[in-house]
């Protein structure tokens, strides 16, 4: 099978996430490597539930999580055609298809999050979920929500899930809107507004931070959030990236680039499986797997080498 990989962002995890992935050698490496890089156990904090609601520390261990999950992958033979991440995630396709190194990536994200903390606090605003409704609608929602306030779609998850990201009173106008049209509305618990032009107090720190990576030429295709465009440019991935925290998700679009590209199987690698439902509603004619852990690792990659 033609293997993509992809990797899920904040949200995803859960306490002692990691406890799994320290049985593994692969896996250990990169914990002791994040652990290294942050001067603290980054293991031990994700037994902290207190400590992993923290926008930092949350960041911080989703993205050492995926890449874990990823060398496993490798250590059990399994290289992927392309790779992508839904948001924060796409810091561990960077490292996945041999843009960047890990450490660089960490110390890029520990800067990320703290800005996007900071920007919440200098511009508030939050998000919702709104489920069962076609994009196209929810896309007029949101023009007919949105009055004098910042509001836009965040991401486009899936077919029938869409994130908006505003002002508060454009949220709360959104929300009863929804309820009116008859669909769900769920505020996800954020500390801000991502993914949107409220997140632009956070460019100048991300962008210093970002300046001191060096980009590769990919050894894969990296699918990006801000295109949903395959692409192995290095001044193409640095572009995106220094617009990721403004821009939307194009997630949906992801999955069909993966799709065209000729995939014919998706693994999910890292905390949780959100990822891998959505591709399973979304993505019907590939071979969809979670690798939330070795032994699902092994599983994924005695069903992809058939």
């Amino acid at each position: 099978m033609n293997v993509a990989i992809v990797f899920p962002g904040q949200g995803s995890q859960s306490v002692g996430m990691m406890d799994t992935w320290l049985e593994h050698p692969a896996a250990k490496a990169v914990i002791d490597e994040a652990s290294a890089v942050l001067g603290t156990d980054i293991s031990e904090l994700c037994r902290d539930e207190v400590a992993l609601a923290r926008t930092d520390v949350t960041q911080q261990s989703v993205l050492t999580t995926d890449v874990a999950a990823f060398r496993v992958l490798q250590a059990e033979g399994i290289e992927p055609m392309a790779v992508a991440g839904h948001s924060l995630g796409e810091f561990a396709a960077l490292v996945a298809a041999g843009a960047a190194d890990f450490a660089p990536v960490l110390q890029v994200v520990c800067e990320r999050s703290l800005a996007m903390a900071a920007a919440g606090d200098a511009r508030p605003g939050t998000m919702l979920a709104i489920l069962g409704m076609p994009i196209e609608r929810v896309i007029e929602l949101c023009d007919d929500a949105r009055g004098d306030d910042i509001l836009v779609v965040a991401n486009e998850n899936s077919a029938l899930q869409t994130v908006l990201a505003g002002e508060l009173p454009a949220i709360e106008r959104a929300e009863a809107l929804a309820k009116e049209r008859k669909s769900r509305a769920i505020r996800p618990n954020v500390a801000g507004a991502f993914h949107s032009p409220l997140m632009a107090p956070a460019q100048p720190r991300i962008d210093a931070a970002l300046a001191g990576i060096t980009f590769r030429t990919p050894r894969v295709p990296i699918v990006q959030n801000v295109t949903a465009e395959a692409t192995t440019d290095p001044d193409v991935i640095m572009a995106n990236m220094r617009a990721h925290v403004i821009s939307g998700v194009k997630w949906v679009a992801t999955g069909q680039t993966i799709a065209g590209l000729g995939a014919t199987a998706v693994i999910e690698a890292g905390p949780g499986d959100v990822l891998t439902r959505m591709a399973k509603r979304d993505l019907k004619d590939l071979t969809v797997l979670a690798a939330r852990s070795p032994a699902e690792v092994a599983s994924a990659a005695a069903t992809v080498r058939g």
